[in-house]
């Protein structure tokens, strides 16, 4: 049989040597908030009748919590006033006294009273903290407005965004900046790749040495270099037919 687990290993039997101090086998008593609170609890664990107390049985369970206490810690003075208090409602009830007397001077009257109201101050605690601390704790800020002063503002309706829209990306066309750039091109270059696309003898096509749109002046222009220098042939078959170029290679 496991006796206990210390990190995981079990013990099987309690060691020989084994020291319990005596404070680990106190025992921890209810805690009160004062001698009239231990009083209220012990009329009602005990089913006695705050308006008719026994005091003989009300004074020995307070003295046995009393003497158990003290055992274990200091006490407050006021446990011990109110346990003179008791033992001194209890004597003079022992007293013999007539009926009238009994019925307008009773040692329990001034005790009941301080248990009543303890009572109600104890029940109208526990009513309090059972409240929502929103209106008990703080209160939330109110404001009111007036809103017939406000002005109306008008409806906008899917048309009005489509058209605001509409009116940003025109408006941004017209401002987007337009950047101009100047591309450095050589008429030479140009020539010398006119030259290899015509190496072999073959005639080709004019269009053809035409490779993009922004070299078309350049390349025109080195065509016309190249003629001028008797280093193509450029000929037609017939009117208004294709043009072709040829390289010259007897230059």
């Amino acid at each position: 049989m496991i006796v206990a687990r210390i990190h995981g290993e079990a013990i099987l039997e309690l060691p020989q040597d084994l020291y319990i101090p005596p404070e680990a086998l106190e025992i921890v008593l209810e805690t009160f908030e004062g001698p009239l609170d231990l009083l209220l609890y012990l009329i009602r664990k005990h089913n006695l009748d705050i308006l008719d107390i026994r005091m003989a049985e009300l004074t020995r369970q307070y003295m046995t919590y009393i003497d158990t206490a003290r055992q274990q810690h200091e006490l407050a003075a006021e446990y011990l006033l109110m346990a003179a208090l008791l033992i001194e409602v209890k004597s003079r009830m022992l007293l013999p006294r007539s009926c009238a007397m009994e019925e307008e001077n009773d040692p329990r009257a001034e005790l009941v009273r301080r248990l009543l109201e303890y009572e109600k101050i104890k029940q109208a605690a526990v009513a309090l903290e059972a409240m929502e601390q929103v209106g008990r704790d703080f209160f939330l800020p109110k404001v009111s407005i007036d809103w017939s002063d406000m002005p109306e503002l008008p409806v906008v309706c899917p048309d009005d965004l489509r058209n605001a829209w509409m009116g940003l990306l025109a408006r941004a066309r017209v401002m987007h900046p337009h950047k101009v750039s100047r591309d450095d091109l050589s008429v030479r270059e140009h020539m010398a790749r006119i030259l290899r696309a015509l190496q072999g003898g073959a005639f080709a096509e004019f269009t053809e040495l035409f490779e993009k749109q922004a070299g078309i002046v350049v390349t025109f222009l080195a065509l016309l270099e190249l003629a001028r220098e008797h280093l193509v042939f450029i000929v037609q078959s017939e009117p208004f037919g294709a043009i072709y170029v040829k390289a010259n290679n007897e230059s």
